[in-house]
């Protein structure tokens, strides 16, 4: 089966869907910095190099830029909301000469490559045997930790995905997002629910919406990462597809089919015409029986991050014992494992100060508390009240801290646990250790997100730790800038945001799975 993948980023979900089965004709990504990920693991081409240069026919090209192909290392970090438009006089396009884009990489604005697939029908004609159009548009103004705003113009991402879609007509489109899509916006004192929206724009192209909220981790992540995922599948396909399917996937899909007629007869609907099929907390046996099956594929496994990185310590001899979580990456994906600990790339150690070690310890002691005792220590360390309680006080000191010495031992009294622990406060927010019995938590894009669970690993973790727990092989290799800051926040994408952007590769495994089940 071949696929189309928008809002591509580094790749995870091409990697999945490549590892069950799908052949990738087109990808387009926004980033730069994302681009040359994809662009060096996918088609081996380091577009850092000068060689890369000299291709006479690459993959990878720019929809439009700034910069001419011979200042690529500028096009490399150029602004994406600066990309000028395709047909200006100031734009340097890699793709006004080209009658196919198959195959290619595409740099670029997805607003502009529409506008390019509606001027050139060879271009369309190049890439309408598509059978999936996949990909996850921004997510930042739908998620929960953002501003949530309704006018944000990345809202309107959703709608240029269903626009690619009706120019290259698939069988199926597959839309993934963050879990806050489900929660409403407020608009004008009324609820907005963009995901209710958007089934309905992929009703009125003529396809039937699947709406899905998953857990990665049942999939085989070893992290608790809800996500939504949108399966649109084209009516006529799937009135072809109806005799297959059995009793309980029936009752699944006629009411999406009752919403689509709806749509298509400009009847009125509402927000209780259909309703999100929650697959996170589901302990319904039945959907075993389903074309759905496989995102409870690995339910059962409850892989813990000590299972995913314990191998990676500073402290430990890597590849001595070779994680059994990485085992099953590599047999999931299909993947060469790296043999000699000298090829892993991406694992180079954070530099933390001494005062930042100090207080990666408190928070792996507060793993060890309830979670009103934390509550009551992180209010202590921003400063929202002035004491501990002798309770917390007395059960803290049996705890070994790293001390001002840089040793590591107990403190004495509730005076001096006191003291030390106002030397640490802090105004962040969502820091705190990995637990290892646990699976990982899901915001882990910014490096200071999570520290290390080992007392002798005190430090944030490293892309190559972030990226075991996403289920990147290690030979994968994440390109660009480590991270980033300030105002570059907004537009760069350096290696720890790729990989916390990245759709999962074993996720994107097991939806390859779910549309072959449901085509098939």
């Amino acid at each position: 089966m071949k696929y189309i993948e928008l809002f591509a980023g580094c790749g995870g979900l091409s990697l999945g869907l490549q590892a069950a089965g799908f052949e990738n004709i087109m990808v387009n990504e926004l980033s730069p910095m994302a681009a040359e990920t994809y662009a060096y693991n996918f088609y081996n081409e380091d577009l850092s190099q000068p060689d890369f240069l000299e291709k006479k026919d690459p993959h990878t090209v720019w929809l439009s830029s700034n910069y001419s192909l011979d200042n690529m290392s500028l096009r490399l970090r150029e602004d994406p909301r600066e990309y000028p438009k395709l047909k200006s006089a100031n734009s340097f396009s890699d793709v006004n000469n080209l009658d196919s884009i198959r195959y290619k990489l595409i740099v670029g604005n997805i607003k502009e490559l529409n506008q390019l697939l509606r001027s050139s029908p060879s271009i369309v004609e190049s890439i309408n045997d598509a059978d999936v159009v996949s990909g996850g548009p921004p997510c930042q103004s739908f998620s929960m930790a953002g501003l949530r705003e309704l006018s944000n113009d990345r809202n309107t991402l959703p709608w240029e995905f269903m626009q690619f879609v009706k120019l290259t007509n698939p069988k199926i489109a597959v839309l993934e997002n963050v879990s806050g899509i489900l929660r409403a916006f407020r608009s004008e004192g009324k609820p907005y629910y963009a995901w209710f929206e958007i089934a309905k724009g992929f009703a009125d192209i003529g396809y039937v919406p699947i709406c899905l909220h998953v857990n990665a981790r049942f999939a085989g992540i070893a992290q608790n990462r809800n996500r939504f995922i949108l399966i649109a599948i084209r009516f006529d396909i799937l009135s072809q597809q109806l005799h297959s399917f059995n009793d309980i996937e029936l009752s699944l899909i006629k009411p999406y089919i009752n919403f689509y007629h709806n749509i298509e007869s400009s009847k009125t609907v509402k927000l209780d015409d259909i309703k999100v099929i929650d697959l996170t907390k589901s302990t319904d046996t039945d959907l075993l029986d389903t074309f759905l099956a496989p995102f409870f594929e690995y339910k059962a496994n409850n892989f813990t991050v000590k299972d995913v990185i314990h191998d990676l310590k500073n402290s430990e001899n890597l590849y001595g014992s070779k994680s059994k979580y990485l085992e099953f990456i590599e047999f999931s994906l299909k993947s060469l494992p790296i043999i000699n600990k000298d090829y892993l790339q991406n694992h180079d150690l954070r530099a933390n100060s001494l005062p930042v070690k100090r207080r990666f310890r408190i928070y792996q002691v507060l793993n060890n508390l309830d979670s009103a005792e934390r509550k009551e220590v992180f209010n202590f360390l921003k400063g929202k009240s002035e004491i501990l309680s002798e309770r917390l006080a007395n059960k803290l000191l049996k705890f070994d801290f790293l001390l001002l010495d840089g040793s590591f031992g107990k403190l004495s009294s509730k005076n001096e646990i006191t003291m030390f622990f106002r030397l640490h406060s802090t105004k962040k927010h969502s820091q705190k250790a990995l637990i290892p019995e646990m699976p990982a938590p899901s915001a882990l894009s910014i490096p200071d997100d999570v520290c290390h669970y080992d007392e002798g690993e005190l430090r944030t973790l490293t892309v190559r730790e972030m990226a075991r727990i996403q289920s990147f092989p290690d030979n994968f290799v994440f390109k660009s800038k480590v991270t980033t800051g300030g105002k570059m926040r907004k537009f760069e994408v350096p290696q720890y945001t790729q990989v916390g952007n990245a759709v999962p590769p074993i996720l994107g495994v097991a939806i390859g799975k779910v549309v072959k089940n449901i085509l098939s």
